[in-house]
């Protein structure tokens, strides 16, 4: 398998984190009550977006001549890491705000990996991973948010002197 560069590498990890995101929200949404219609909405948004952010980096790994192979191999290997991580999280007992806190930990993962990966491509100017870049990061600014978001609006809802 090609040895990857560093920008190859981190554009494998922000396609391995979109990867992963799906599955975590679809978890999320399963955590949630019924009452929680306008979070699972958001949460359907994150997933379609996720969604989209992997089939956009999976095309700019395409470009990355005789790399593409192993770009996925990364992205599996992060996506299997972050689910692991999940599991651990969200044990059996998680609830819904469980869930959001994790949604924040990893979107805030997410904007920092994109950020990375925009810092190294001004000095690579690969034209069509910008392009990317362009779209992907303020989409990551407005999942960290929802997902903060979600988590205040959950909290608050909580009994701070009940039990945990």
């Amino acid at each position: 398998m090609a040895e990857l560069t560093t920008l190859e590498s981190k554009l494998g990890e922000v396609l391995g984190l979109a990867m992963a995101a799906q599955g975590a929200t679809e978890k999320v949404i399963k955590l949630l009550d019924d009452g929680d219609k306008q979070l699972e909405v958001e949460l359907k948004k994150v997933n379609e977006d996720a969604t989209r952010i992997e089939e956009r980096c999976t095309e700019v790994a395409d470009s990355f001549d005789g790399k593409k192979t192993a770009i996925l191999e990364k992205a599996r290997e992060t996506k299997q890491e972050v689910t692991e991580m999940m599991r651990t999280y969200l044990g059996e007992d998680a609830d819904a705000l469980d869930g959001f806190e994790f949604l924040t930990m990893a979107e805030a993962g997410e904007m920092g990996h994109w950020s990375v990966v925009g810092k190294l491509n001004e000095k690579a100017r690969h034209k069509q991973l910008q392009e990317v870049i362009d779209w992907a990061l303020p989409l990551q600014q407005e999942h960290l948010e929802k997902a903060l978001m979600g988590s205040l609006e959950l909290a608050a809802e909580e009994d701070p002197q009940a039990p945990a």
